[in-house]
């Protein structure tokens, strides 16, 4: 699907991809082979970003990014990242690649108003310090951040169990974020919650299930929130968060 769809547009495009460390997945050749293969099926020559999935205890990380300078060396992939990797996990990365002459391009982590744990232990510090671009998923919380949920509508299945203790308490951050979305021109909280990763020196990529959401997603754009709003959210996001 995604390669048909580069096939019918002519906007500029970034293709990422990832790597998934399986357990018979051991060897360095795995790594290319596996990226020959998704080249293979979106139909390109190389992609713009190759990420490993998450760490893998019985894999080295030393090993995965010998494998990843060779994907770059070889012109399958522009740049190389990794997801889910912790700050400790992060520098063995960098330092590995950077023995190969290679940055480290990314580190995909969970990040949104509701879950700050890489500001907390110091991650988002460290990427910025590093260059290294930091791409937040699940930056709206799975719709928590939209205004959707509520103690009387939970989400369904697994997430509202998740999501049961915050949802008593996001009220005064969701009323604050409806108010600074008509600050700036009745923007939504989805937009503002993008916008607040944004700010914040990340690259959110929000899900989208039809073209209406992706319309809105994209919508983040194109505004900046003041510092001072920022540091209202921030403050009522430690409210929700203590």
């Amino acid at each position: 699907l995604l390669g048909q769809f580069l096939k019918e547009t002519d906007q500029p495009l970034l293709v990422a991809t990832k790597y998934f460390p399986f357990p018979w997945r051991l060897q360095k050749s795995s790594l290319i082979r596996a990226l020959r293969n998704s080249l293979e099926r979106i139909g390109v020559e190389s992609v713009d970003l190759y990420q490993i999935h998450q760490p893998y205890s019985l894999l080295p990380i030393e090993n995965l990014m010998e494998a990843m300078a060779e994907a770059v060396k070889a012109g399958l992939t522009r740049t190389v990242g990794v997801s889910n990797y912790n700050q400790t996990q992060m520098l063995r990365a960098y330092s590995a690649l950077a023995r190969k002459d290679v940055p480290l391009a990314a580190n995909q982590v969970t990040y949104s108003l509701l879950n700050r744990e890489i500001e907390k232990n110091g991650l988002l510090a460290r990427c910025k310090e590093l260059g290294v671009r930091v791409i937040a998923y699940s930056p709206i919380e799975k719709g928590l951040l939209t205004g959707k949920y509520s103690t009387e509508n939970p989400p369904p299945g697994m997430r509202g169990q998740r999501y049961g203790n915050l949802l008593p308490k996001i009220g005064p951050l969701l009323k604050l974020m409806t108010e600074i979305g008509q600050e700036h021109g009745g923007k939504s909280k989805t937009q503002v919650a993008l916008n607040w990763c944004i700010c914040k020196g990340t690259l959110p990529i929000p899900g989208a299930k039809n073209a209406k959401q992706a319309e809105e997603n994209a919508g983040a754009l194109g505004w900046k929130l003041t510092e001072e709003e920022v540091a209202k959210l921030d403050e009522a996001s430690d409210s929700v968060l203590k």
